[in-house]
């Protein structure tokens, strides 16, 4: 799928370094409301990550990554763009791709990431659950979101 000079491609172990690069910046640019310690310990579980066994899909620019998203069983479980990107509509394309070509209509995504939560919330996701702990069990409440309609 190809918009706007950027492609929307089937992830590959050639974007691996880039994709968790990826993740590690936009991560530190947005769950301030993580430990140092917790952080590195959802790094070490992000790197033994085979993101083959997901339907990850990479948004590029002449081979750079500026975001991806990965989707199973109709769930978004990872959404993340470089931060030099932030505000300039690849979120927006990541997800209704993920909407329209891979069905998924339900997430997670933490409590106190609050301009994810409003990003979410303005595609049209609603809350139906909250949880006091992510799943790892960590003190990090999240908030079930689903589509409206679904």
């Amino acid at each position: 799928m190809q918009t706007d000079n950027f492609d929307i491609n089937p992830y590959t172990d050639t974007y691996r370094q880039q994709v968790l690069t990826i993740w590690e910046k936009s991560v530190l640019a947005t769950h301030h409301f993580l430990t140092s310690t917790d952080f590195e310990e959802i790094k070490e579980l992000v790197n033994d990550i085979n993101f083959n066994e997901f339907q990850v899909f990479c948004l590029t620019k002449e081979n750079l990554v500026l975001g991806f998203i990965g989707v199973a069983d109709k769930k978004v479980e990872m959404l993340f763009i470089d931060p030099k990107y932030f505000g300039q509509g690849i979120g927006q394309k990541l997800l209704s791709f993920a909407v329209k070509e891979l069905n998924a209509y339900k997430l997670d995504v933490n409590e106190e990431n609050e301009k994810a939560l409003k990003f979410y919330q303005k595609f049209g996701f609603e809350t139906f659950e909250r949880t006091n702990k992510d799943d790892q069990g960590r003190n990090y409440p999240l908030l079930r979101m689903q589509l409206v309609g679904k």
